[in-house]
């Protein structure tokens, strides 16, 4: 079975920082590309960050310089690194795998979040 499990989140300060861990199993983890999403309450679930298999990297722009997205292939993890918090980051965080595949339909493993308070 796939699992992604994300571990990490709590109520941190402004200013603060906190590193969210992504557990994949049942998948070949190093063939994947990884993305971190966030929804906060009333909006829209938002791509925070990804990293593909090959370890090409994007942000989102209001998270650039701030959070930094990595992975161990060897510990099947993926992790979000974040960084000068701030109360906008407030949302739940959610790990997704994904295996692109041309011209046919790809895979896509979500794990149930983890959530992150960042509040004074």
């Amino acid at each position: 079975q796939v699992q992604l499990v994300e571990s990490g989140g709590g109520l941190v300060q402004p200013g603060g920082s906190l590193r969210l861990s992504c557990a994949a199993s049942g998948i070949i983890f190093r063939i994947y590309d990884m993305r971190w999403y966030r929804q906060a309450p009333g909006k829209q679930r938002e791509l925070v960050a990804a990293i593909t298999s090959a370890g090409n990297i994007n942000y989102a722009d209001s998270v650039k310089g701030r959070f930094t997205i990595s992975r161990d292939n060897a510990e099947n993890t993926a992790y979000l690194q974040m960084s000068s918090l701030k109360p906008e980051d407030t949302a739940g965080y959610y790990c997704n795998a994904l295996r692109a595949r041309i011209g046919r339909p790809s895979n896509s493993y979500w794990g149930q979040g983890t959530h992150v308070t960042v509040s004074s």
